[in-house]
């Protein structure tokens, strides 16, 4: 595996799942893969579970670590190419990417979408031009489209928690007071995908995800009626995709609470966390028994670690 960037980049579901269970069971057993091998970690966006997680997994193999935080512990980047840089940017990516590259053999790095350009955002301009330069391989810690770790992440928690072979997972937009990306959501779909879960996706209309992503995944417009008989239920925000980057509503009749949890089969609930409490989730669900977002994000470091164990095997 030369990078990570989507569910296309695995060699398939099992392996993947497989790999994440062996390093889960024997998280120190495969320190060689890692011996004498470095991996940095470049941030544009700010991070807990993501920097803490992918840190802990190349750790776990072995790893040497380094971070950095762009534009505070580096000099200003510009990403534009034919741009005349006679403003703040003091370095362009075109260099600063393949010098990162000879100080390591792993490069993690996340660039949120800046829903400047949705044209710009979706053909992913930095995280595209880490995988053409840098010579190493690139692992996607969360882009302007997808947030790979996380969605694998999410698989294999609900893997570990279903009680029926093809569960019900339902996607539900919730209120949330800022604008945030589509990458979370556009993964999740892309992921379950690949599985024979059912999946429905409830929004209020506006928030239509990309074609690209959504392919013929049912969407129910009717949150309640979305909620019937799910076995799992993943709360998540998102601005506009048609209207991009947009907040089109706040309603809060959105928020997932005790009474729409009462409708379906006994769900766990998930998110990706940082989560507003009573906008997203109410206090009474996300602290309730059926609460599983401290699995998932426990599972980061699984699926970080499983996924550098593929890379580092192939390299």
């Amino acid at each position: 595996m030369k990078k990570f960037t989507s569910v296309k980049d695995i060699p398939s579901i099992k392996k993947a799942l497989e790999t994440a269970f062996e390093v889960k069971n024997n998280p120190f057993g495969f320190q060689h893969l890692g011996k004498n091998k470095t991996m940095v970690l470049v941030f544009f966006n700010s991070s807990l579970r993501t920097r803490l997680s992918t840190q802990k997994a190349a750790m776990n193999l072995g790893m040497n670590t380094m971070v950095m935080n762009v534009n505070e512990d580096s000099w200003q980047l510009e990403s534009e190419m034919g741009v005349v840089m006679d403003g703040n940017n003091a370095e362009h990516l075109r260099e600063a990417i393949p010098v990162i590259g000879k100080y390591c053999d792993v490069i993690g790095v996340r660039a949120f979408a800046k829903f400047e350009s949705r044209e710009a955002d979706y053909s992913e301009k930095i995280l595209s031009q880490f995988v053409e330069y840098a010579g190493v391989p690139v692992v996607s810690m969360e882009a302007a489209t997808r947030h790979p770790l996380q969605s694998f992440a999410d698989l294999v928690t609900i893997e570990e928690h279903k009680t029926v072979e093809r569960p019900k997972v339902v996607l539900t937009w919730a209120p949330h007071p800022r604008a945030l990306p589509q990458a979370v959501a556009n993964s999740f779909v892309e992921w379950m995908c690949e599985t024979d879960y059912e999946l429905v996706v409830t929004h209020p209309k506006g928030y239509e995800l990309a074609s690209e992503f959504m392919g013929d995944v049912k969407v129910e417009y009717d949150q309640k009626k979305a909620f019937e008989g799910a076995d799992f239920i993943y709360a998540k925000n998102w601005a506009s995709y048609t209207d991009y980057g947009k907040i089109l509503s706040k309603d809060m009749n959105w928020t997932v609470n005790e009474e729409k949890m009462a409708l379906t089969n006994n769900a766990k609930f998930m998110h990706c966390l940082p989560v507003r409490r009573n906008v997203v989730v109410s206090d009474g669900v996300i602290d309730s028994p059926n609460s599983i977002v401290v699995d998932q994000a426990k599972n980061r470091e699984v699926t970080a670690q499983a996924v550098l164990k593929m890379i580092l095997e192939n390299s």
